[in-house]
């Protein structure tokens, strides 16, 4: 990858002067920026850093001198040679006046919040009022009004309006930051009040938590309710979202060694902005069902996959050992396996939920230990099709442009991708620019929240994303909008491109996708005439069989219209785990070491070899899905899991659970009892997110640190001492010594490895800047967020474009299985749901599985919303509850897959894309009838506690 050449421009300056000295403004600045700057203190309350200023609130008065009335200093530009005085008698009479009124109007018991060295009985504005000394005088103290009563109707937040000011942050907050438009300001003069919706209780209201307003509130209006009550905590502790893979960058509140609030910090991928999983999805770490202690299967106890798992009562199948039993017999077992039956007797399946360095140790321990190269990891289930294209054609499979970079386009294609459920933060930066004119087109078989912001909306059919883009390709080439001179000097095979398009006219396949052909060539028109165009995409894409010619055909839109190596273009694949970019970078694949060095290269193999001290494999290993088949066959015969969970996450779950249980030996690494660990032999606690320090790399090339900020429960243990012990006991000699089980030092082999793209990236620079852009190739280096600007990582600097044609669904609906099968996340729950349905505010808000169907054929099957379907495909049979969705086209049903009780992966279809080796997930056939007896809970929320 390469970057632009950075030219930074001091910003321009203006002279004013300030309390009497002559100081700089940066030309724009407001005279409140400027103070602060200088270190002049002004209080504010309806301000903060990142919002529009409104200036409605009134503590930030000065003095301008030629001015007759006071200025709101939030909201005033500098100009030059004005003279300003913020801490004049009449400037801070004035504040003191509006802070001294506002308090008296807030109620007698309020709700206490004490800081550093005020009692905060309101917040800001308590805070204000002690740092000036303002007291509030009898006469005020005795007005009283009518106190709105408190609304506790939402399962996240408090609304105690009897404590508001009006200042609005929270209707910015909610509008104009996360465009929501939820909070509103209605009526007038005395009966103004912040209303949710049409005057909704907050829980009965459209809000989807992201806790925006929580965080802007001055005053404890707006409150988690996870931490009502005094608000001294007894550390803050930086880390990392443990979600998707957006990477927000998080503050942990610890009181009591309790996580009770989570805050969002200005880190470059969030700019403080959550959604409700990171701001209210974190006790699942103190969930009670936790494993604290090593689990050994009792003798005899069968492997039932017929069996409901009971994460509560797992002593009817395990016992208790110590650390010591337990190691032994997990890495003994593995050990004897791998000499009897030979190397490719074992596999491992990593995590993109772990961090950077616990990815690195796993895929080493796999290849130098068990001594092939039969590692895995969720991406191959994610946006394996994806990086194999992008691999093929560009040679890098990482994002070229970041997703905040959005703000520069004049047009985004948003393909396959729900982004405000699965990746909320980062459809605020699209719904952002959207209100600054950017045009969205959602392209998509689903209709979705975000295509209340688009443009256009093409909706078209599933299964036929080669078809709609093959007919955008075309129409670009039939109009004359190449960038001719691009493709001749950056670009290889465009002809070949050319000629496999001639039939795909827009007019030929519109009745193919379902679309008009005016509008596909409106959209392919604007999107190679566009100033800057970007695509992102995200599974809906890749989990096809064609799911690598449909990134083919992204790839080939993008490149031939010259939309690529540029602020607001790019490439951009969304990735679904808070870890899956790194943990591909670090080599958790079976096919590459790490930063995508192939397996089968002489040169890579020696290089690898030489850096681990050991000869390694030159085959490449078992994919995912492969490695299940070949368990169910028994040539796989043991194998090491650490914190996935195929027994939910895999296609055809039937199969792939009586493949766990076939095994000879399974070792499963997790916080939770999960319902792979139900299959193991051994099972090992390990620790959650908020309990490690470890880095972790976002969509956007962001290598991130996370800290530690609590011990793990019991006798559990850090996954990297877990992998250590294990390797040991198998023969390797690790010692990766020092703190957090020697995590700076594994950090620092991980950058031999990957040399070419984090080489300036040194441990202390993490706990320096938390958040370091790769490649970054010297410690000067800041980071390079565009990549490609001038050739791309292929042998000769060109990248290929591959032609695709329309290769059907591996599984078509029939007359037996009429409908069409869409899995995917939702906003409240992520992956198998083994961590957010032990979130109690996540698990209040969605609790329980549903099929999503349009009215129409709810209609036909005679059903209604809340009503029983059952679900069955030629695998499998699921019963939950419907739920009407008129953006799920009629013909199609869309279930998640985080429930048990109505797993989606019984019903979808193992087969592969023949490159990539990912499993269809996004399309099968299925039958939906009316009734059916749906499978208990199996008891996560806060209900069940450990044993």
């Amino acid at each position: 990858m390469n970057a632009p050449e950075r030219t930074v421009l001091a910003p321009a300056s203006v002279e004013f002067e300030l309390d009497g000295r002559m100081v700089e403004a940066h030309e724009g600045e407001t005279i409140l920026q400027a103070a602060d700057r200088h270190g002049v203190t002004i209080p504010r309350l309806c301000y903060t850093a990142g919002y529009r200023p409104d200036g409605n609130c009134r503590s930030c008065m000065v003095e301008i001198d030629g001015e007759r009335t006071l200025a709101p200093s939030c909201c005033r530009a500098v100009t030059a040679n004005m003279k300003v005085r913020a801490t004049s008698e009449r400037a801070v009479k004035s504040q003191k006046m509006v802070l001294e009124m506002l308090l008296s109007d807030m109620p007698a018991q309020g709700h206490k919040w004490i800081g550093d060295d005020a009692t905060r009985q309101h917040g800001e504005l308590s805070e204000w009022a002690a740092r000036l000394d303002v007291e509030v005088r009898p006469a005020l103290a005795a007005l009283t009004r009518h106190q709105p009563a408190p609304d506790l109707s939402h399962p996240a937040m408090a609304v105690n309006l009897d404590a508001c000011i009006q200042c609005t942050r929270c209707v910015r907050a909610c509008r104009e930051e996360q465009v929501n438009d939820v909070i509103g300001y209605a009526h007038r003069g005395s009966h103004s009040a912040i209303v949710f919706d049409l005057q909704d209780g907050m829980g009965d209201s459209s809000c989807v938590a992201c806790g925006e307003c929580v965080q802007a509130c001055p005053t404890g209006a707006l409150m988690p309710k996870s931490h009502i009550g005094p608000q001294v905590v007894d550390r803050k502790v930086a880390s990392v979202c443990p979600f998707c893979g957006v990477g927000c960058l998080i503050t942990y509140n610890v009181k009591d060694e309790q996580i009770v609030s989570v805050d969002g910090r200005d880190g470059p991928a969030n700019h403080k902005r959550l959604c409700v999983k990171g701001r209210f999805g974190f006790d699942y770490a103190h969930h009670p069902q936790r494993l604290t202690r090593p689990l050994i299967r009792k003798p005899g106890m069968p492997k039932d996959v017929d069996a409901t798992p009971d994460p509560v009562n797992w002593s009817a199948l395990f016992r208790e050992a110590s650390w010591d039993e337990a190691l032994d017999v997990a890495a003994g077992k593995l050990k004897e396996l791998r000499d009897t039956h030979g190397l490719k007797a074992l596999a491992g399946f990593g995590s993109a939920k772990g961090s950077n360095e616990e990815a690195s140790l796993f895929q080493k321990l796999v290849r130098t230990g068990f001594g092939s190269n039969n590692v895995d990891h969720c991406t191959r289930l994610c946006h394996a099709s994806s990086v194999a294209a992008l691999l093929e054609g560009v040679g890098s499979g990482a994002v070229s442009n970041q997703v905040n970079d959005v703000e520069h386009a004049g047009l985004i294609l948003v393909i396959g991708s729900n982004p405000t459920g699965n990746h909320p933060v980062a459809a605020t930066w699209m719904k952002n620019a959207a209100k600054r004119g950017t045009k969205i087109v959602l392209a998509d078989p689903r209709g979705t929240e975000l295509g209340r912001h688009a443009w256009r909306v093409l909706q078209f059919r599933a299964d036929t994303d080669v078809a709609l883009l093959n007919a955008m390709i075309h129409t670009v080439i039939d109009e004359g909008l190449v960038d001719a001179d691009f493709v001749a000097r950056r670009t290889d095979n465009f002809e070949a491109l050319k000629a496999n398009v001639q039939g795909y006219s827009a007019e030929a396949m519109a009745p193919i996708c379902g679309l008009p052909a005016e509008t596909i060539r409106e959209v392919a028109r604007e999107f190679a005439t566009s100033k800057a165009s970007m695509i992102l995409w995200g599974m809906g894409i890749s989990q096809h069989v064609h799911g690598t010619d449909n990134a083919r055909c992204l790839i080939a839109l993008a490149l031939m219209t010259g939309q690529i190596g540029r602020p607001g273009t790019g490439l951009h694949p969304l990735r679904g785990q808070n870890n899956v970019q790194g943990a591909s970078d670090s080599g958790l694949i079976p096919m590459v070491f790490p930063d995508y060095q192939r397996v089968d290269s002489a040169e890579a193999g020696a290089r690898f070899e030489a850096l681990w001290g050991t000869k390694l494999d030159r085959k490449p290993g078992l994919t995912v899905v492969e490695i299940m088949n070949a368990a169910y066959d028994g040539k796989i015969r043991g194998m090491y899991i650490m914190g996935e969970n195929p027994a939910m996450s895999d296609p055809d779950l039937n199969h792939a659970r009586h493949a766990l249980a076939t095994l000879e030996h399974l070792v499963v690494q997790d916080i939770f009892m999960t319902e792979t660990a139900w299959l193991a032999d051994v099972v090992l606690p390990a620790s959650a997110w908020p309990e490690k320090t470890g880095t972790v790399t976002n969509t956007d090339r962001m290598v991130q640190l996370g800290r530690r900020a609590l011990d793990p429960p019991g006798d559990a243990r850090p996954d990297l001492w877990i992998i250590q012990q294990i390797a040991q006991r198998i023969g390797l000699a690790w010692n990766y010594a020092g703190d957090e089980c020697g995590v700076a030092a594994v950090y620092e082999e991980m950058r031999q490895a990957m040399h070419a793209a984090i080489a300036g990236i040194s441990w202390e620079r993490l706990e320096r800047e938390s958040s370091v852009t790769y490649p970054c190739l010297t410690e000067e280096d800041p980071g390079q967020p565009t990549v490609f600007v001038d050739h791309f990582p292929t042998a000769d600097g060109r990248v290929k474009l591959v032609p695709a044609d329309i290769i059907p669904a591996n599984e078509r609906p029939d007359a037996d299985y009429p409908f069409v099968l869409i899995t995917g996340r939702q906003l409240e729950h992520w992956h198998t749901g083994s961590m957010t349905r032990r979130a109690s505010v996540l698990d209040a808000i969605e609790p329980a599985a549903t099929a999503s169907m349009h009215g129409a054929d709810l209609h036909a099957l005679g059903v209604h919303p809340g009503d029983v379907v059952t679900v069955a495909s030629r695998r499998g049979r699921v019963a939950l509850s419907v739920r009407r969705d008129d953006g799920t086209p009629r013909g199609a049903v869309f279930i998640p897959f985080a429930y048990y009780e109505a797993a989606a992966n019984l019903l979808t279809n193992p087969a592969l894309d023949p490159f990539g080796k990912i499993p269809e997930f996004k399309y099968c056939a299925v039958a939906v009838s009316a009734g059916g007896t749906p499978a208990p809970t199996i008891g996560y929320g806060r209900r069940g506690k450990a044993q």
